[in-house]
């Protein structure tokens, strides 16, 4: 049976950190692994807007030695037109592996239970476990996470401040766990996140030394942290929504003062697209803090090493 990659508790610590430091080797050396030699095809299928997802597979996917096999979900209307078993069992017998931007987590387990080959989250409603893998690259390589064997993340603090009901929200806690950080999300009661992420999150950090916190408060989830992130306070598919959405919001903007509350030298990550002014103020994203450039090359890295990790074990 095929590895899948569809949430961030798919990858125990130790791989999560095997993945890690095969992304730090592949970022150094480009071109040094091509497991897709052939080429191999990789079916990245878009159902939402995409910019990062999009181009870092893409990129990644031939650097790798392969052809990536764009799919326009608006076209395919997977689960419409045809159903998503059968579009696995065609997928499946054509492409090495297969990466989805999609909406409910249940679609991309149905794919990965039919596929016969490596499914990879690009985006869920529920999860976003790419963009956090190459946020933790990050976090390594501007928090001293470093070490002669890899990254060692342990002991570092991210808060996340904004809504804490998103995917992004979760997968940091799901994925910050596993690395061993001490995970903190301030978010209105309202929007905080499932309960049985946190559970599952709060699991995982009693065998990894994590810890988890869930506060309304944005400068008690801020206070002496190594990291901050936000996202944006409307999720695709919710713009009608916005007006309502953003006042809850307000007190959790990543600005200036709230960035103070963290540890000197804090850096500051968000996953894109940002909106200057809402979740985050423009002094703040395109200050000296902000990792954010670095933070979208590493999907490209991060989902490389991802995928040669996942062939290898197909």
């Amino acid at each position: 049976m095929p590895r899948h990659f569809l949430r961030d508790d798919h990858l125990t610590p130790a791989e999560q950190r095997e993945v890690l430091e095969l992304a730090l080797a592949i970022k150094a050396d480009p071109f040094g692994w091509q497991p897709l030699a052939g080429p191999r095809a990789v079916a990245i299928l878009l159902d939402k807007p995409t910019l990062r997802t999009q181009v870092s597979f893409a990129a990644g996917v031939a650097e790798l030695g392969g052809f990536p096999m764009s799919v326009d979900g608006n076209l395919a209307r997977i689960g419409v037109r045809e159903s998503i078993a059968d579009t696995a069992r065609v997928l499946g017998r054509q492409v090495a592996a297969i990466v989805w931007r999609t909406y409910d987590q249940a679609r991309i387990v149905e794919m990965a239970d039919v596929a016969g080959v490596p499914v990879v989250n690009a985006l869920t409603d529920q999860f976003h476990p790419c963009q956090v893998l190459a946020d933790l690259q990050t976090l390594a390589e501007h928090c001293g996470g470093l070490t002669a064997t890899g990254p060692a993340l342990a002991g570092r603090s991210l808060a996340f401040v904004g809504d804490g009901a998103s995917n992004m929200a979760h997968s940091y806690l799901v994925g910050g766990a596993t690395a061993g950080l001490d995970v903190r999300i301030g978010a209105p009661r309202a929007f905080w996140p499932d309960e049985a992420v946190v559970a599952r999150a709060e699991e995982i950090a009693a065998a990894t030394g994590a810890r988890v916190l869930v506060t309304d408060s944005a400068t008690e989830a801020v206070d002496g942290v190594t990291a901050v992130a936000t996202d944006t306070w409307v999720s695709m598919g919710r713009e009608a929504e916005a007006a309502e959405r953003e006042a809850p919001f307000v007190p959790y903007r990543l600005d200036a003062d709230l960035l103070g509350e963290a540890a000197p030298g804090a850096v500051v990550l968000h996953c894109l697209p940002a909106y200057r002014g809402k979740e985050i103020s423009a002094e703040v994203l395109d200050g000296p803090a902000a990792v954010v450039w670095d933070e979208a090359e590493n999907r490209k890295h991060a989902q490389k090493a991802l995928l040669t990790w996942l062939l290898e074990r197909a």
